[in-house]
């Protein structure tokens, strides 16, 4: 089992080198963030990162080719991985639907699986060949070229997924793996390798091959009650992506969850930090001490085939961006890699 640090890159630029120049000590496979308008970006943070450590693997989880133009994700991908020496990677998806929504896309009418499918087809090609003529139902071109070339003789390229069941089968047929976010059950997690594993045999490929990750908020720290707040803090924000079949996967009732999803849309973060009870967040986190965080993810997680944590790290600074609440007893981000690597990690070398 991988364990990779996903950061939301909303610290203090120096803080966020810091950190993963940290999780890059203490041999975390890879530092991902979200490839989003409403964060600083991870494509000028990690370049800057590439030049200050020399293992960790760098790269967006996920970048929305809805928003990105595919070839200017290959470019950056290939540009990135000569700067780290080969080390980049990246996951493709339709992108966030409350992002999109902002940006005047209806996720409903753009095909979005078409669309991921065809993109990842363009990413690939320009990667490996430097050049692309595609005419596409989303996407064509002419003879397109780049003189970013990568150093790897493949950089990898995974899927999101969360919906499914298709967008799993598309993650194990064509690409190099599937990042699932925000679950937290068996049941959700056998239901994505189930499909997973479909897609890729279909393509004749050893699924467990494949990099399969769990995307998941994640709080820890020497008091349990602290870290499960600070994770409750971040839940319904969280929670307002998910699809009612990926809900139900993970034993919420989408109608339990209404009313903080509805507070949260309406700007009242408080109310709907309010109205996430202890048992909802219990259900959609990974939260507590470390040994609380190790059992979930040796109970919940591991059994499935997931063969790649990837930790969205909770801690005071974010808590206290999103929501206003500063929750002063939670563990830093750096002290909770720190536990990650010390007290979960040895139990899957």
């Amino acid at each position: 089992m991988k364990f990779s640090y996903a950061m939301l890159p909303d610290y203090p630029l120096q803080d966020s080198l810091a950190s993963i120049r940290l999780a890059d000590e203490l041999g975390f496979h890879a530092c991902y963030a979200a490839d989003e308008t409403w964060h600083k970006d991870l494509w000028l943070l990690f370049a800057a990162a590439a030049g200050q450590t020399s293992r960790i693997r760098l790269g967006p989880s996920v970048s929305p080719v809805t928003i990105r133009e595919p070839t200017l994700i290959a470019q950056a991908l290939a540009t990135l991985d000569e700067l780290s020496g080969g080390r980049a990677e990246g996951v493709l998806s339709s992108g966030n639907f409350g992002l999109l929504a902002q940006y005047g896309i209806d996720w409903t009418r753009a095909r979005p699986l078409s669309r991921v499918k065809e993109a990842l087809h363009v990413v690939r090609t320009l990667l490996d060949e430097g050049a692309i003529s595609y005419d596409g139902e989303f996407y064509s071109y002419d003879g397109l070229f780049t003189f970013a070339r990568p150093v790897q003789e493949r950089v990898p390229l995974k899927l999101g997924a969360m919906r499914g069941p298709k967008s799993f089968e598309a993650a194990g047929e064509l690409s190099d793996g599937c990042h699932h976010a925000l679950s937290y059950t068996r049941e959700a997690y056998d239901y994505a390798v189930r499909h997973i594993r479909a897609g890729a045999e279909r393509a004749g490929k050893d699924w467990q091959s494949l990099d399969i990750g769990a995307w998941v908020v994640f709080a820890t720290g020497p008091d349990s009650a602290t870290a499960k707040d600070a994770a409750r803090s971040m839940v319904g924000i969280y929670a307002s992506s998910m699809p009612e079949e990926q809900l139900h996967r993970n034993g919420v009732d989408p109608g339990e969850l209404k009313p903080v999803i509805d507070a949260i849309a309406a700007g009242d973060l408080a109310r709907g930090i309010e109205l996430t009870t202890p048992e909802i967040a219990e259900r959609l986190s990974i939260a507590g001490t470390p040994e609380e965080c190790l059992e979930k993810i040796q109970r919940e997680i591991a059994p499935s085939g997931v063969n790649h944590m990837i930790c969205a790290i909770t801690d005071r600074s974010l808590v206290k961006a999103f929501t206003g609440r500063d929750l002063a007893d939670v563990a830093d981000a750096n002290t909770q890699l720190r536990l990650i690597h010390d007290r979960i990690m040895p139990a899957f070398a």
